[in-house]
């Protein structure tokens, strides 16, 4: 499956968006994240109380430009 009008984007599809490609991070029906990349907390991020020890960096893709999503794999 490459490019397709109808492709709808699913939780853990690897998608390639324009310049970038990444993971679906969160799907709803009017937008997606595309997770790009992750980044470690820094410890006094860790120490306020968090049990996420990773920031994640997202892209926002709206549904009116899911046709330019280029569908390359699932997990």
């Amino acid at each position: 499956m490459n490019r397709m009008d109808d492709y709808k984007p699913r939780l853990d599809d690897y998608v390639q968006y324009r310049n970038t490609e990444g993971w679906v991070y969160f799907v709803c029906p009017e937008y997606i994240t595309i997770e790009i990349g992750t980044k470690d907390k820094t410890e006094k991020q860790l120490k306020t109380g968090t049990h996420h020890r990773k920031d994640h960096i997202l892209v926002l893709c709206y549904s009116q430009y899911w046709n330019e999503l280029k569908y390359i794999k699932s997990r």
